[in-house]
């Protein structure tokens, strides 16, 4: 058994959200706390993964969004709307370009819109890269979720859509 398989067992139980609950002395639903911290969970042990999964081609998940994100783009795009389409801030985009442009993968160039403005381009390479680990990726995302029923998969993204809309009250002041 690895580490992984190891934390798998550690996985939160309804009674303990009833404990958890108890020795606070909230009234809370117990399987609706028990539903988030799962998904918690899931989506820390999905980001590792990812992040595994995508080094294997000398990305990381971010670098891997960016490039996808332009290529979606027709190959370019300003900083500011990589931004705000990958939901993470201006200053994170540099970091992520600057490694990209370092490997060949992008490159910066004035906009042809806004003289004052630049643009990340894909290059050549980067798309390349894109279609050299696509056969493997797609393979292992169809593997991820393969154990669910094309009913239950349009569930899951029906349930899941609704959650990410609720994902504000994590963050609400």
């Amino acid at each position: 058994m690895n580490d992984e398989d190891a934390r798998a067992g550690a996985t939160p139980t309804l009674d303990q959200a009833r404990k958890q609950i108890a020795r606070y002395g909230l009234d809370a639903d117990p399987q609706a706390v028990l539903v988030a911290v799962r998904l918690m969970a899931a989506g820390a042990r999905l980001d590792r993964a990812s992040e595994v999964h995508f080094s294997r081609s000398g990305l990381s998940t971010g670098r891997y969004r960016l490039l996808v994100d332009l290529e979606d783009s027709d190959g370019e795009k300003s900083p500011s709307h990589l931004a705000r389409s990958l939901g993470v801030s201006r200053a994170t985009v540099t970091g992520l370009v600057i490694g990209l442009e370092r490997e060949g993968l992008v490159a910066r160039r004035a906009s042809t819109e806004d003289g004052r403005g630049a643009v990340v381009v894909l290059t050549a390479r980067g798309a390349q890269r894109l279609r050299d680990m696509a056969a493997d990726h797609f393979a292992r995302l169809e593997a991820l979720v393969d154990g669910l029923s094309v009913e239950e998969r349009g569930l899951f993204l029906d349930l899941l859509e609704r959650i990410t809309q609720r994902i504000g009250a994590l963050t609400a002041d």
